[in-house]
């Protein structure tokens, strides 16, 4: 069984990055692991579509710091440590990732398709490619409790 120690949650302030938020807690607890969380300030000026990332990086810097302390883990015993970095989202995170011993990244995705995703690329993906560790990727809501089977499923053997 995979043990993870450390697990990255890179955040955007979306309702993405919540969902995979909720599910890096619970791995975390699961397998007593810290949390590192990451917002990445972007430099520069960002030529997006309507469609474009919430804009926090239009922010100031004590306002993402104060959008970090605000994300608070489920559990509170867990141990996280909150990150705000400049640069690209994609090389940022890849170079924090190089810097930091990362086990697991847990991050959101858009799910963008088409030329949304060919304007504004995918970080995600970006991510998946070339990071040094596994990722998961969380595009829908982690459901709060799972329902229980109304009947026994019989194992099936073929």
């Amino acid at each position: 069984m995979l043990h993870f120690n450390t697990i990255l949650h890179p955040t955007d302030f979306s309702d993405p990055s919540e969902y995979a938020w909720r599910l890096a807690c619970c791995l975390a607890r699961d397998h007593g692991a810290r949390l590192m969380l990451v917002h990445v300030k972007t430099t520069g000026q960002l030529l997006y579509a309507e469609t474009a990332l919430p804009q926090v990086e239009s922010c100031p810097e004590v306002q993402l710091r104060e959008m970090l302390q605000e994300i608070t883990p489920s559990d509170s015993r867990l141990p996280i440590e909150r990150f705000l970095v400049e640069g690209e989202p994609a090389p940022a995170l890849l170079e924090f990732m190089q810097e930091h011993p990362i086990d697991l990244v847990v991050m959101g995705s858009h799910g963008r398709t088409g030329l949304d995703r060919l304007v504004m690329g995918s970080v995600a993906e970006q991510i998946v490619r070339q990071a040094p560790c596994p990722v998961m990727i969380v595009k829908q809501p982690v459901p709060e409790t799972v329902a229980e089977p109304t009947e026994a499923i019989e194992p099936a053997f073929v």
